[in-house]
């Protein structure tokens, strides 16, 4: 199940259709999968296309959980600069960092509720819950649904829609294999909360990154190493991304673009994860597209 391992059956793959090259397109942990089979392979690559990527030099669990806040963080930054100027602002007016500062306090103090129609219900909500809902609200990229609920809690009165936590046991038997997430003790773990919570003051960290990390404590099968690169000729790399993607930021993806000799790097300036879809990032499916067409064509960093 780890990454080096579905790489070669990747490779046994194209030796059973007799295909001499392959053309692959990875999304998200497709990713790592593309940056795996080309280490292994690279002369069986015609072209190599990677959306939404992963960090692969195997970080560990604090830069791991550090690149997700801070992205979170800007998220949020973000949203607060589009409020100031939208009528459909639920918050219009207010500074949005502070209105999450605010909540972050409540939640401290044991004050803070689950909103209702009439008003706060019964049901107290921690910082932990306060960060999982800024993780998942803002990941969504909706800005007026995610203004509404924050709103909601901020007054008392409206409706939040919480989401489910916890990492699975396929991702914990794949993730735990290909990153070294392993924190010593409780005391490292506490003070790496504390940095990441430092970095992304805001949002305090990535939900979705802890239970991630939290995930592959106690696991018992050790992180595969990083396979030697094999001789041979790539192609030109394309790494493509979100400027605020919570499940694979933006620094993870510029190192995968660096750990190629000739790669080039596609970002669009939208809140989201796994660009080659209909819609608001259509425009990466016609970069990517004409890339797989034309693959030693000159790439070049691009941002739109």
């Amino acid at each position: 199940m780890d990454g080096e391992s579905v790489a070669r059956d990747m490779d046994a793959i194209r030796t059973a259709i007799g295909e001499r090259q392959i053309s692959f397109l990875g999304h998200s942990y497709g990713t790592f999968l593309g940056e795996r089979y080309a280490r292994l392979f690279p002369g069986k690559l015609r072209a190599l296309a990677l959306d939404s990527a992963m960090d692969p030099d195997r970080p560990n669990a604090e830069r791991y959980l550090t690149d997700g806040s801070v992205t979170i963080d800007n998220t949020l930054k973000r949203l607060a600069a589009w409020c100031k100027k939208d009528a459909a602002c639920a918050l219009k007016g207010k500074d949005l960092t502070a209105v999450s500062d605010t909540l972050f306090a409540r939640a401290d103090a044991g004050t803070l509720r689950d909103p209702g129609p009439d008003g706060p219900t019964p049901t107290k909500i921690d910082a932990d819950e306060l960060s999982d809902f800024l993780t998942f609200a803002l990941g969504k990229g909706n800005p007026e649904s995610t203004a509404q609920q924050l709103a909601a809690l901020y007054t008392g009165k409206g409706e939040v829609r919480w989401f489910p936590t916890g990492t699975d046991p396929v991702s914990r038997l794949v993730l735990c294999r290909d990153y070294d997430f392993r924190i010593r003790d409780y005391a490292q773990y506490r003070a790496i909360l504390k940095r990441a919570a430092k970095a992304a003051p805001h949002t305090r960290y990535n939900a979705q990154a802890l239970d991630t990390v939290l995930g592959c404590q106690g696991w018992t099968m050790p992180p595969k190493p990083r396979p030697a690169r094999a001789k041979g000729e790539l192609p030109p790399v394309l790494v493509a991304n979100a400027t605020h993607d919570l499940a694979t930021p933006l620094p993870g993806a510029q190192r995968m673009a660096s750990s190629f000799p000739k790669a080039s790097l596609f970002t669009m300036d939208v809140v989201g994860h796994w660009l080659y879809r209909r819609g608001g990032t259509e425009k990466a499916m016609r970069v990517i597209d004409a890339y797989l067409t034309s693959p030693k064509s000159t790439l070049q960093t691009q941002e739109h």
